[in-house]
């Protein structure tokens, strides 16, 4: 195995690893439904049981439309991204460690949901002009690594268009 696949694997389980120690954490010491404010009404931490998809969209759509695309569909997405990551070298930095998180995350989540049947949210933040939903530490990695892989994706279009001098 090579070095950059190392990285990988260990960046992937660092995500897992993660955001299952915080679900573990909240659903043994966080009252289902409560809400507790970690940085006044900013930052508030509960206990959310989420059988949906991203904010609970699909929670009451038909079993088996939930086993397709809760289960099946993103499963085959995480193991064609795993293969491209560990089979393509020309992948840059960035990209790599944004399509890392984005496994982690996902990995996470859906085991969550083979396992419980829902995923466990428990973070959400309230800005005052704007709200998030309730979310997780996984959801986080998701979103951190789209934005990784979107900030790649600038620097490289910028580069490319760059005259040559």
């Amino acid at each position: 195995m090579q070095k950059k696949q190392i990285y990988i694997l260990i960046l992937i389980c660092l995500n897992i690893g993660t955001d299952q120690y915080s679900k573990h954490l909240v659903r043994e010491k966080v009252v289902p439904g409560s809400r507790t404010e970690l940085v006044g009404e900013l930052l508030q931490l509960m206990n959310v049981e989420n059988s949906g998809a991203f904010l609970g969209m699909g929670s009451d759509a038909n079993p088996t439309i939930k086993m397709i695309f809760l289960l099946i569909v993103p499963l085959l997405v995480l193991t064609s991204v795993l293969y491209y990551l560990f089979t393509n070298k020309s992948i840059d930095r960035l990209t790599t460690i944004g399509l890392s998180c984005v496994v982690g995350g996902g990995i996470a989540n859906l085991y969550d949901r083979f396992v419980y049947g829902s995923v466990t949210d428990f973070l959400f933040m309230d800005f005052n002009f704007a709200r998030t939903g309730i979310f997780n530490f996984a959801d986080l990695s998701v979103t951190t690594g789209m934005v990784l892989i979107l900030i790649s994706a600038f620097k490289e279009k910028n580069r490319k268009s760059k005259p040559l001098s």
